[in-house]
């Protein structure tokens, strides 16, 4: 005989334990089911920092959605007396006619942010460790800064179980079906459950888990952790911030201070370009071409950072034709919220996502702006 829950929540990387543990928090019984370990390294939460910002050259649209879960990343540290955020500052740098610059101000102005814009020579004077271009400027927005992201799912997994919550790890899901009655039927390799409403959060496992024809594809990216030429010391929390730097049409590379993790390093990566992949097959091997891509653009930029290779690892980016999130009901099953394609950018959503995803499995509609990552914009669906 199946097991019954209120909800139940498939995948509790970032995302998926959040949408746990705010279902939990309001009363409900819920079910969470993981195919691998707490807080693993197999998906798209992990890497020791997750870069967290509001002037967000992405879309406006997000702005109030990440001043919310700012305000939910302070209560889970409350909550759990745990550190999970640290301001650094960040600069989004590129050419004055740039996306990463002119979305940055976009949003920083239309939502009345705290900014600056600083100039090359700024820049340097600033961070003398940064090689602008001298056509280079920078949005520079003091309350960026860096999320920890094994720390926060295991925040949200622990308040999810002092809610009551059971959470099954190592339990693949092998199919979901809506029965008769309305139900939703979950089997696992394990078990069979029902539930009255599903939320799947699958990270790359989407193609073969929410039942639709989405346009998503996987792309492998690695991160790499440097110990600087000239000691740490200038790439500490307080001298250095977070950045996102669009050096090419078709380059944008990203970094972050050092982390309060001794001897790690300082931490760099490319956002753009990466190995079509799929869950299954990403290579978990780091080859020398995966930190040459990234040595290219600190040799160039920041010079100081490229000196010994100290540790790296592969990630999984989830992305959606218009590099958007699909947050949003199932437009098949009214039962079903999914959300997925968070395209690289997702993660310091993840606590305002979780109460939006509660929202819509209790309530069926949310307060937050969520329209524009509908996914009636791929489905053509209403």
């Amino acid at each position: 005989m199946a097991e019954t829950f209120d909800a139940i929540v498939i995948g509790l990387g970032g995302i998926g334990s959040a949408a746990a543990y705010h279902l939990a928090a309001r009363g409900k019984h819920v079910l969470g089911l993981e195919r691998f370990t707490p807080a693993h390294d197999r998906g798209s939460s992990h890497g020791s920092s997750r870069i967290i910002r509001q002037a967000y050259h992405e879309n406006p649209g997000y702005v109030p959605l990440v001043l919310r879960a700012y305000v939910l990343w302070e209560q889970l540290e409350r909550d759990t007396q745990t550190q999970l955020l640290t301001t650094t500052g960040g600069l989004f740098i590129g050419t004055e006619d740039s996306d990463v610059v002119q979305g940055s101000l976009l949003s920083a102005r239309q939502h009345s942010l705290a900014h600056e814009v600083l100039d090359a020579k700024e820049i340097q004077r600033r961070f003398p460790v940064l090689r602008p271009r001298v056509d280079d400027c920078a949005v520079f927005e003091k309350k960026a800064g860096f999320l920890r992201p094994e720390a926060a799912v295991a925040a949200h997994l622990g308040l999810a179980t002092q809610h009551e919550a059971a959470l099954r790890f190592e339990e693949p899901i092998v199919d979901w079906t809506i029965t008769n009655s309305g139900v939703v039927r979950v089997v696992t390799a394990k078990a069979v459950y029902e539930t009255a409403h599903l939320v799947i959060a699958p990270g790359a496992w989407a193609n073969s888990l929410l039942k639709l024809a989405f346009p998503l594809h996987i792309r492998r990216h690695v991160m790499a952790w440097f110990d600087p030429l000239e000691g740490i010391r200038n790439f500490a929390p307080g001298r250095f911030p977070i950045y996102i730097w669009r050096t090419s049409d078709k380059t944008v590379f990203y970094g972050f201070p050092a982390t309060d993790c001794e001897n790690c390093g300082v931490k760099a990566a490319m956002h753009s370009g990466g190995d079509v992949c799929t869950a299954e097959s990403i290579e978990r091997e780091i080859h020398d071409r995966d930190i040459e891509e990234i040595r290219e653009q600190l040799s160039t930029f920041i010079p100081a950072l490229n000196g010994k290779l100290l540790h790296a690892a592969s990630c999984m980016y989830t992305l959606t034709p218009d590099e958007h999130f699909i947050v949003s009901p199932h437009p098949d099953y009214a039962q079903v919220t999914i959300a997925c394609g968070f395209s690289g950018h997702g993660f310091k959503f993840a606590t305002v996502l979780g109460e939006v995803l509660a929202d819509l499995a209790i309530e069926g509609r949310t307060k937050w702006p969520i329209d524009f990552l509908s996914a009636q914009r791929f489905t053509g669906k209403c």
